[in-house]
């Protein structure tokens, strides 16, 4: 994987996760992997490995 898709995570499995640049996002560890970036000795595919996700921040304004 690229490191600038780093954080990136999946939105296909992981309905929190936004593109990174969105506005009022920030980075966050994963739930499904609890940030370890491995489920089951294989590579989260919710963050692809990262252990980090971007996901919105607050409430909706």
């Amino acid at each position: 994987m690229a490191t600038d898709d780093a954080g990136k995570g999946n939105a296909t499995h992981n309905p929190d996760a936004v593109p990174p640049g969105t506005p009022n996002a920030g980075e966050n560890l994963c739930r499904h992997c609890a940030g370890t970036g491995r489920v089951d000795g294989e590579a989260c595919p919710d963050c692809d490995g990262t252990g980090k996700v971007v996901t919105p921040v607050g409430g909706a304004g």
